[in-house]
């Protein structure tokens, strides 16, 4: 288990919002320190009605747009991971998704759309426990009840993102190159997209960025609501997508720190 993946797990713990908050207000309340409690108060308060996140999430959800037309004809499709619950489908015996479960959506009306396409499903397990559970094996057993696995390219050992683009390369069929100037589709979040298509692009895929999966609402006065639970999920999102962006920078995992439309990377040989 390599240190980079160790180190974003354990750097997450604390970094993640919520808990983030908790550390300081039992920091504060430990050390009778009023004004730190009374900050993380107000923090929480402001948390509760005012959707933060969509701060974070507008710019990284408006860098690519789907295409505003399909292409004729494309090299292939690869969907990101990270919809699928794997351990809690293994414990009720019937898949299960979380609230991205656009990205696995997608595949059927892709499947329709090019018939002949080689499409990729690319996810393991990004958890340091019970890593035995592999969200590709999720997806495998939802559309083999609808008779479609036989359609899709199943990789089941990456744990992030980078390894997606890397194991992806390794599963495609004979013939076919993750270069190919037709362009493969690429499928995720659209939160998620521009760190997507950085990594991808610095490891020679040539990409279309087709993002689905959308949280963030126009900023304003109507965006405002009552939802502490929802608003601090879609800020750790932001929180954690933007740390993601710096960090994979840092370590030479993507290209650009804010990968756009433009080819503006290198290409890894």
């Amino acid at each position: 288990m390599d240190l980079f993946f160790l180190l974003s797990k354990g750097f997450w713990v604390l970094a993640n919002p919520g808990n983030f908050l908790i550390l300081l207000l039992a920091l504060g309340l430990l050390k009778g320190w009023r004004a730190l409690s009374s900050g993380v108060a107000v923090c929480l308060l402001l948390i509760t009605f005012y959707p933060a996140g969509d701060l974070l999430l507008q710019p990284l959800e408006k860098r690519f747009s789907a295409p505003t037309s399909m292409p004729q004809e494309i090299a292939g499709i690869v969907v990101l991971g990270g919809a699928e619950e794997a351990e809690l489908s293994h414990l009720w015996q019937q898949p299960q998704f979380n609230m991205a479960a656009e990205r696995d959506m997608a595949i059927l009306p892709l499947l329709q759309r090019y018939s002949d396409a080689p499409v990729i499903l690319t996810g393991g397990s990004g958890k340091v426990l019970n890593a035995e559970y592999r969200g590709a094996d999720v997806q495998q057993a939802w559309l083999a009840a609808q008779q479609l696995d036989h359609r899709v390219i199943f990789e089941r050992d990456s744990r992030n993102t980078f390894e997606n683009a890397i194991y992806s390369q390794d599963v495609i069929p004979a013939g076919v190159d993750f270069n190919d100037p037709r362009g493969w589709l690429l499928v995720t979040s659209a939160f998620h997209m521009p760190r997507s298509v950085g990594i991808f692009r610095l490891q020679g895929w040539n990409v279309i960025p087709y993002p689905v999966d959308y949280y963030s609402r126009p900023i304003g006065l109507s965006s405002w609501r009552a939802d502490l639970g929802r608003n601090l999920y879609e800020l750790s999102i932001g929180v954690r997508e933007w740390i993601g962006l710096v960090a994979y920078y840092v370590t030479a995992k993507t290209g650009s720190l804010f990968p756009s439309a433009n080819l503006d990377i290198s290409v890894n040989e």
